[in-house]
């Protein structure tokens, strides 16, 4: 019986969500294919705070995981965007989206999904002024330009971040809406997928195994629940859409709205392996300010939502748990359901089919490459954008799942090195 509880739980958080996550990968695609990267460093660059909330404003629209913001991040950096700049763009962005926006809408309701990008924006401002002001970027504006945009060492993001790298003069409206469209229900689905898979399973399992005393004995104490939220999302990786039906579960069990709240700004926002890329891409002191923005920007808007917010605004929640296998659900929902279960199987067949060919080739001219900080598709992407552009590569192929790129040709191994670690990540020696 606990098993059909768990499927039909499941299954009504999936049906919930489905046709909001496809609207926000619908979005997700048009803002890849649209919006240059061009614009974005040219708005982010200088000093003060007017570079900081353009920054957070337009991290908060993108549908980019911790993970992958990383690297779009960097290639900002090194195209004009002020250290300041840079640090609001790695807040805000993973924080939020317009996928999780919409599926946080379907799930926790319209003031949560209002405070979420709103908590972003002004987590990215603190972090990118507390940037501005204690951790001044020594770079001249003239000497940032050069470099990113200019040098032969320079870092191409236009693939990173919002649209693909090819010149879009004389292409069809049409095609660049087909091209929009695959993005979103393909490589959108393929970068968050499994986080996804994850959060909904933890929240179904949360909804019928976890006792709600347990989590109403927190309630009671709604710092501690916060801290304790923070305690769990800081350090591991959970996505900006998976972690919404784990939040909602333990809000449904009887945990304060705060700290689940605390959870879905806090855990998208950072981890283990971005905080030591960062480290060494903008600086110690500027991580302990990023790092410390987003866990007092969490705190704070986690106690608005318990000491400010109604609670009635949540009541609603609190004993929505399946208990019966009878759930109704209509055609819409169910249709949506199944395109997502459809677009999450091609992804998950696709990244089997890469990782298989991955293997293929074997010649004295191949080298694997093992690569640490890869999470995701995105980082998939710009890893094989930048060791291909090398001269002498003849073909890369990168295993997101063991961490690995396989390069072909006669390249020099220490430029692999340099663009592989310019781009955000690690080579192991």
């Amino acid at each position: 019986m606990d098993f059909n509880i768990f499927f039909m739980s499941l299954l009504e958080i999936l049906n919930e969500m489905s046709p909001y996550v496809l609207l926000g990968f619908l979005i997700a695609g048009l803002l890849h294919e649209f919006v240059r990267p061009e614009t974005m460093s040219r708005h982010l660059a200088g000093h003060g705070w007017k570079p900081v909330i353009k920054a957070a404003m337009l991290g908060v629209p993108l549908p980019l995981c911790s993970c992958g913001v990383l690297p779009t991040a960097v290639g900002l950096h090194r195209q004009g965007a002020s250290k300041g700049a840079t640090t609001s763009f790695l807040i805000s962005t993973p924080q939020t989206g317009v996928d999780s926006i919409a599926a946080t809408y379907s799930l926790l309701g319209l003031p949560l999904a209002i405070l979420r990008p709103l908590a972003a924006l002004v987590g990215g401002f603190i972090g990118g002024v507390g940037v501005n002001l204690f951790d001044k970027d020594k770079r001249s504006r003239e000497t940032v330009v050069t470099a990113g945009a200019g040098s032969d060492d320079s870092i191409d993001c236009s693939d990173n971040c919002c649209r693909n790298d090819k010149d879009s003069s004389g292409i069809s409206f049409l095609s660049r809406i087909a091209a929009a469209v695959k993005y979103g229900l393909v490589d959108m689905v393929a970068s968050v997928g499994k986080w996804l898979v994850i959060g909904l399973v933890v929240a179904a399992l949360i909804t019928v195994y976890v006792p709600e005393s347990f989590l109403v004995s927190l309630s009671d104490r709604p710092l501690i629940a916060m801290l304790a939220m923070i305690a769990v999302a800081v350090p591991m990786y959970v996505c900006a859409t998976g972690s919404i039906p784990v939040a909602m579960s333990l809000v449904v069990k009887g945990l304060n709205p705060g700290a689940a709240f605390v959870l879905l700004m806090a855990g998208p926002a950072a981890n283990f392996a971005s905080m030591m890329v960062l480290g060494r891409s903008i600086g110690k002191k500027a991580t302990a300010i990023y790092i410390i923005s987003v866990i007092v920007t969490a705190l704070l808007f986690g106690m608005i939502v318990d000491y400010v917010f109604p609670s009635e605004w949540f009541s609603a929640l609190k004993g929505t748990a399946v208990t019966s296998c009878h759930a109704e659900f209509g055609w819409f929902e169910i249709t949506c359901t199944v395109l997502l279960l459809v677009a999450l199987a091609y992804s998950f067949m696709s990244s089997r089919s890469h990782h298989n060919h991955s293997h293929i080739t074997s010649s004295d001219m191949t080298e694997i490459f093992k690569i640490e900080g890869m999470a995701c598709n995105h980082c998939r992407m710009t890893v094989e954008k930048a060791i291909g552009a090398i001269p002498g590569v003849e073909n890369v192929s990168v295993d997101l799942a063991e961490g690995s790129a396989t390069v072909k040709g006669n390249f020099d191994r220490a430029a692999v090195v340099k663009v592989v670690t310019e781009s955000g990540f690690d080579v192991k020696r």
